[in-house]
């Protein structure tokens, strides 16, 4: 099968083994990146479409009836029109659970700089302040000990159950939310009663119709004062300029967000204000790690064998 890979380079900074992709088909061509309209011409004559994040559209299929397999190098496959996929007998396969160390400790970093103000002593550093203390130590801003607080979690899949792990480590309590259009489970609890009794909250769950703007003002003020919003998520998840008022207003601790709802956000965004107090914003970096990258190597090969010898794997279409 001859494969293009569409924007190669969006997962492989050229420190990946790009080997078991390469022996999974008897010619692969990889693009580093590709524009919209680039996609229709670069996958002529291919068999297998692999994407990270170019659209795949129902034109971009029509154009070329002889794929049989698109390889999704990610989980979400919003990217893909599925239905267009599915009437022309196109398989579809992503990419699961391979960032789940690498999210979850960059959750947990989040949590930990939020509660330490690691921000603000590393810019006094940085502006002098230490060097002109009184005293031998800065402690200008709030510390807070993990030991003790209560995390709640909204999504509590497999990196949901990672994340819980490392907070029960810090010792932590760890409370468990009910999202919405879902069964109610025991030990689940509507977000009415969670948001009360939580001191940080972080977001692993998918974005969907129902959990839009899951986390809006509503949801905020019902926070302690004081409390952590951390979205590792979706971007879409928390309404981001419920989020900004809250921090402006003083009622949140602290927020940390690895995604917005437009990425890049090359038309701003309402938590890119420069003066949003104690919000720390990563350019949906904690995925990235070489470790998960690599997996999703392994997983783009598995799923091109196993399509080949008809038992195809992660199959969302």
């Amino acid at each position: 099968m001859h494969a293009v890979f569409l924007d190669h380079s969006s997962l492989d900074l050229g420190d990946l083994d790009m080997a078991p992709l390469r022996e999974a088909f008897s010619e692969l061509t990889l693009h580093p990146g590709s524009e919209p309209a680039q996609a229709a011409e670069r996958l002529a004559g291919a068999q297998v479409a692999i994407t990270n994040k170019v659209p795949i559209t129902a034109e971009v299929l029509a154009a070329n009836p002889q794929l049989k397999l698109i390889l999704v190098s990610a989980t979400g496959t919003n990217n893909v029109d599925l239905a267009a996929a599915r009437a022309q007998g196109i398989s579809v396969c992503n990419c699961q659970g391979y960032g789940t160390p690498a999210v979850a400790q960059h959750t947990l970093m989040l949590l930990l700089a939020l509660a330490t103000s690691l921000p603000q002593y590393q810019q006094a550093v940085a502006q002098g302040k230490w060097q002109q203390a009184r005293q031998f130590c800065l402690l200008d801003f709030p510390i807070v000990e993990l030991e003790g607080k209560t995390l709640g979690l909204l999504g509590h899949g497999e990196l949901g159950s990672a994340v819980a792990r490392l907070a029960e480590a810090f010792g932590m309590t760890v409370l468990i939310g009910q999202l919405p259009n879902r069964p109610a489970r025991e030990g689940r609890l509507p977000l009415n009663e969670l948001l009360p009794r939580v001191d940080a909250l972080t977001l692993h769950c998918p974005l969907n119709e129902h959990t839009r703007d899951l986390i809006g003002a509503h949801e905020l003020a019902l926070l302690k004062p004081g409390s952590f919003v951390i979205n590792a998520g979706r971007g879409g998840l928390v309404n981001e300029q419920a989020l900004a008022d809250a921090l402006r207003s003083g009622h949140l601790g602290g927020a940390a967000t690895d995604v917005l709802t437009t990425e890049p956000p090359t038309h701003g965004n309402p938590l890119l204000a420069p003066d949003l107090p104690r919000l720390i914003v990563t350019p949906h970096s904690a995925w990235g790690s070489r470790e998960a990258r690599q997996r999703i190597v392994g997983q783009l090969a598995e799923n091109a064998r196993s399509f080949a010898a008809g038992t195809a794997l992660r199959v969302v279409n």
